[in-house]
């Protein structure tokens, strides 16, 4: 007998990912930055609905390897945490210098306060 799990999405689904140069442009210049040690988040509401991520790591971090671990460190942030962020906004994530020598738990140590998670009891 198989029964229906009550497990939540935790998938990074298509959706949830900023594409567009368009997207990336409108949210930089519309949105509200705040600044971490490691990294500047520009946050903007938007109509559709769901929570989206832009992950950003300028050439200034390091070589391709270095950078593309920043990314996967921030895509995972916001996978294992969308449903505490408050909904309908877009997210812009860029590293700063020093952020490719982070661990995971440094990463959603930093990112947590200026994102104002939710608690996992209010929702």
């Amino acid at each position: 007998m198989i029964q229906a799990s009550t497990k939540k999405d935790e998938r990074l689904r298509r959706e949830e990912r900023l594409r567009r140069k368009g997207d990336f442009e409108t949210i930089a210049k519309e949105g509200t930055r705040r600044h971490t040690k490691n990294f500047l988040i520009i946050a903007r509401k938007n109509d559709q609905g769901l929570s989206r991520l832009g992950a950003v790591a300028s050439k200034r971090l390091g070589k391709a390897v270095e950078r593309n671990r920043v990314k996967r460190l921030m895509r995972e942030f916001f996978r294992r945490n969308k449903d505490r962020l408050p909904p309908s906004t877009d997210y812009v994530i860029v590293g700063k210098k020093g952020a490719q020598e982070l661990q995971y738990a440094q990463v959603a140590d930093e990112l947590s306060a200026p994102l104002r998670l939710r608690k996992e009891e209010e929702r």
